[in-house]
């Protein structure tokens, strides 16, 4: 059997296994284990095993994922979620749609300092779904635009995402940062018209309120959530200007996070234990996943699968529109049954290569690979972001009614990525004001 033969065989077990809901480190690790034990012998094997384990844990690099993490979690546990979209809706109350709306700008600026569409999605269902269903909103609409927004989390950055993408493609991850931004804004606004036509040509979809909100009120919604924007200020202008890496930036962030919750008297013990404890559980969840794709990619690497892609498909004239029409095809079915953070790191040592000989910016490439992560959030049967929702919101609304409330962001998503891949310099932008 020659070594092609074994790497496909090895990917095909390693999806029955993630498909049998096997850990998808644990699944991706062990299938590697036994291919490269196949190809070259059981001690190379082991020794990839002992030190691929100890070199990626050790990277400076990926100190950044605990200290974003930690910034997200001390951001979301000291209730600026609530002050977020009590902002938002006295601002934007008055449009149409005006609570789905509010619902999408305060989703967008918890995202730039969260990076988790998990938490984003999980923080605002309790929050801005029960009072849009109070004024009489679609229960699609409502729970569909927490779902749908918290995937924000995934392109504005700082994104773990972003940050393992980096580090595989060894791109530069401030510029993959700065590279996201633009989109991110571009995936909040497109959202936020779909929602104001829809509820211009059906005012039942989300019927207006009439709110008359005083200049005091307005001030004293600013001073509540003024930790928020200086936190993502700080972080990301000082990521463009370059006072600082990535990495330095994760523990700067974190540092300011755990500064202004302490100025505005939320930062309690009970606070920081819990923002560790889930720091550690997310880290710790995150690298096992790459540790068994890093082992992958070695895998694939001697089994030469990616190169053999690679060349069947370049051998057919593609040209890199046809590229990302395949990766996309690609990502939109897998995405429906695997996570975000394992689709990616699984996919890459197959798909890089092929964006590399078809001579495309990385940078770009790697915009468009998180738009399509953050698709697979939302699209059954899988759709994360959705079933975190639905647990958040418990009997309020059903599953479907969720499912069918995305159905209007999916198509909006693929509307935004159409002009991400027609407009790279959308993308492209402020990572070349960097150079």
């Amino acid at each position: 059997m020659d070594n092609v033969t074994i790497g496909f065989i090895g990917l095909g077990i390693g999806l029955l296994l993630i498909a049998l809901r096997v850990p998808i480190g644990v699944a991706l690790g062990s299938v590697s284990f036994v291919g490269i034990a196949t190809i070259v012998n059981p001690r190379a094997a082991w020794g990839m095993l002992t030190a691929v384990p100890f070199n990626f844990v050790g990277d400076w690099n990926l100190t950044a994922i605990p200290m974003f993490l930690l910034m997200g979690y001390v951001a979301g546990s000291t209730g600026l979620s609530k002050g977020l979209f009590r902002a938002a809706r006295i601002f934007l109350s008055g449009l149409p749609g005006g609570l789905a709306v509010a619902s999408v700008g305060a989703c967008g600026l918890l995202s730039a300092a969260s990076g988790s569409s998990v938490a984003v999605s999980a923080a605002f269902a309790r929050i801005a779904t029960p009072e849009m269903l109070r004024y009489r909103y679609h229960p699609g609409l409502a729970s569909g635009v927490v779902a749908a927004a918290g995937t924000l989390g995934s392109l504005i950055p700082p994104s773990i995402l972003m940050i393992l993408y980096g580090y595989v493609a060894e791109v530069s991850i401030a510029k993959v940062f700065m590279a996201g931004f633009l989109p991110g804004l571009l995936s909040a606004f497109m959202f936020a018209a779909m929602i104001i036509i829809r509820a211009k040509l059906n005012p039942q979809l989300a019927p207006p309120i009439e709110e008359t909100v005083s200049r005091a009120e307005k001030l004293a919604a600013l001073r509540e959530i003024w930790p928020l924007p200086v936190l993502i200020i700080g972080v990301l202008v000082g990521i463009f200007a370059g006072f600082f890496t990535p990495t330095e930036a994760g523990a700067v962030g974190a540092l300011l996070s755990l500064l202004l919750a302490a100025t505005r008297r939320a930062l309690t013990w009970s606070v920081l234990r819990q923002s560790l404890l889930l720091t550690l559980a997310g880290t710790a969840s995150i690298f096992m996943v790459v540790i068994g794709t890093v082992l992958l990619g070695k895998f694939m690497a001697l089994s030469t699968v990616p190169a053999v892609i690679t060349q069947w498909f370049m051998g057919l004239g593609a040209s890199q529109l046809a590229v990302v029409i395949a990766v996309s095809v690609l990502y939109l079915i897998l995405g429906c049954f695997l996570d975000s953070i394992g689709l990616l790191l699984l996919t890459l040592p197959i798909v890089l290569p092929m964006a590399r000989d078809s001579g495309m910016d990385l940078i770009w490439f790697g915009i468009i690979l998180v738009k399509l992560l953050e698709l697979g959030l939302v699209t059954p049967p899988v759709g994360l972001n959705v079933y975190v929702t639905k647990s958040a919101l418990g009997s309020l609304v059903d599953l479907t009614t969720i499912f069918r409330g995305v159905g209007w962001f999916v198509v909006t998503d693929l509307v935004t990525l159409t002009l991400l891949v027609a407009f790279p310099w959308i993308s492209l932008v402020l990572p070349n004001m960097m150079s």
